[in-house]
């Protein structure tokens, strides 16, 4: 009887470690109005992800896109740029803090925060950023949100 509930712990264990990791698709709208009655707005804007992760903007109201800003993403990722109603997707490999903007509503402060790992590198210079005050305003209330 020892013996079988040893096979049957290595065998289980060996099953484990043979289990492919699993990735998410996190879809994020880009709406003209957000459910809490905000215009202009992504949503949810701040997604936490864990590297790997697919992340797919979605213009679900056209007139929207969507573009990582300089500066306020992991160093060494390419710059993400939609175009005006195109869906985007990206895998989020680098952890760290990824901003984007949806240009022509920037000024009225249509941001999004990602957030990819535990321990986010670049936050200090995501929270120094300057930016629109609305914009401003919404990014740090969506980084308040994460509890980072």
């Amino acid at each position: 009887m020892r013996k079988t509930t040893k096979t049957f712990t290595l065998a289980t264990s060996l099953a484990l470690f043979a289990l492919p990791a699993f990735s998410a698709e996190i879809e994020v709208k880009m709406l003209n109005k957000g459910s809490d009655g905000e215009a202009m707005v992504f949503e949810p804007a701040a997604v936490k992800a864990q590297p790997g992760d697919t992340i797919k903007f979605v213009p679900v109201d056209k007139g929207h896109d969507v573009v990582s800003m300089p500066g306020l993403v992991p160093e060494g990722v390419a710059e993400i740029k939609g175009k005006i109603s195109q869906e985007v997707s990206f895998t989020a490999d680098k952890p760290g803090v990824y901003v984007f903007k949806c240009t022509p509503h920037f000024g009225m402060g249509m941001v999004a925060v990602i957030v990819v790992g535990d321990a986010p590198a670049n936050l200090d210079a995501v929270k120094a950023a300057k930016m629109p005050k609305k914009a401003k305003d919404r990014l740090d209330a969506e980084i308040a949100k994460l509890k980072l």
